[in-house]
């Protein structure tokens, strides 16, 4: 039985460069997403910044990362080895898969060749994307529950809580899409947006999922993870160096994962508004200018809000965001109905 197509439109050697250019470009926009995200706080909060290490602070990410990797690795004596040392690259991997699924523009002629701006369009692309972003509560619980210390479990078990609540609404909340475009390829969504997008007549579902994802990638005002006050620094309280730096990386990656993917199902993905249609090479500068207005409004975020309780933060999914997402999806369903009729 056929569970799932993949729609590739070019021979092997194709397909394994743009994998090779679309992750070269989900690894380099970590140091700077890191480096705006700075940047963009120390304006926010009247401060310079990084402004130190190179050209006006551009090489501090660089020096994070060297600073990370040079340290000495190491584990608590109660500490389960191999879960322990795998558990932050579970983290990592699931963050860059679910980056492999964003569609950067539409299938184009290179060299002769049709060429997807994509590195797989699956007929089920939204379920693998919830799929695999819920591997990254695997990397959280497991970093958790293997460090033998009681700190980092009672992170561990708080942050699976708190991702499992918040999936429901999130994927309650994209219901009224899937009705709408009658698919679950992330580049039919997008091509049904190319008269509105859905941001306009979904604007209840676009907020609840924007905030279920802010509380799915561990942002303020839900970043309750670490929860330096309470909890030391959370499930990652006995990691350093190396593996600590892979925890950062997948944190950063969900961001832009999470500012694309919102592009991609509210924001037309590569439509621009108006009707306009540019030619094919603006699709992935579209993308990517609409991904980082998503990024800089979640970090805008941070600047702003304080951290909330737990028992709020529970209270807010299970009471207010998930009857929102299930009226949404009901309402939606009943107006589609309707007009078919």
């Amino acid at each position: 039985m056929t569970l799932a197509t993949v729609g590739y439109f070019e021979p092997w050697y194709v397909q394994l460069l743009k994998t090779l250019i679309i992750f070269g470009i989900g690894f380099s926009l970590v140091p700077l997403a890191l480096l705006y995200e700075r940047k963009l706080l120390g304006r926010f909060q009247n401060r310079p910044g990084p402004n130190r290490v190179g050209p006006f602070g551009s090489m501090q990410p660089a020096a994070d990362i060297l600073k990370l990797i040079s340290k000495e690795q190491f584990q608590p004596r109660g500490a389960i080895g191999w879960l322990f040392k795998l558990a932050p690259l579970i983290s990592a991997v699931a963050a860059l898969a679910t980056f492999a699924l964003i569609p950067f523009g539409r299938t184009q002629d290179v060299f002769g060749t049709d060429v997807g701006l994509y590195v797989a369009d699956s007929n089920i692309g939204l379920l693998l994307f919830f799929a695999l972003s819920s591997l990254g509560s695997y990397g959280v619980l497991l970093g958790g529950w293997s460090s033998g210390s009681k700190y980092s479990f009672l992170g561990a078990m708080r942050g699976a809580a708190q991702l499992i609540s918040y999936e429901i609404s999130q994927g309650l909340a994209l219901l009224g899409i899937v009705m709408t475009a009658g698919s679950l390829s992330l580049s039919e969504i997008v091509e049904h947006q190319n008269g509105m997008w859905f941001i306009v007549p979904q604007i209840v579902g676009g907020l609840i999922f924007f905030v279920a994802t802010l509380a799915e990638i561990n942002r303020t005002p839900f970043d309750l993870l670490e929860a330096d006050s309470e909890l030391v620094a959370g499930f990652m309280t006995e990691y350093g160096g190396g593996r600590f730096a892979l925890y950062f990386v997948g944190e950063y990656v969900h961001l832009v994962v999470a500012g694309a993917m919102f592009s991609t199902l509210f924001l037309g993905g590569w439509n621009l508004p108006f009707g306009i249609d540019p030619p094919g090479w603006v699709d992935p500068i579209v993308v990517l200018a609409k991904t980082g207005l998503i990024v800089s409004l979640i970090i805008w975020i941070r600047a702003s809000l304080p951290k909330v309780r737990y028992d709020q933060l529970m209270s807010f999914g299970w009471k207010v965001l998930l009857p929102l997402a299930t009226l949404n999806a009901l309402v939606t369903a009943i107006i589609l109905v309707t007009l078919a009729d």
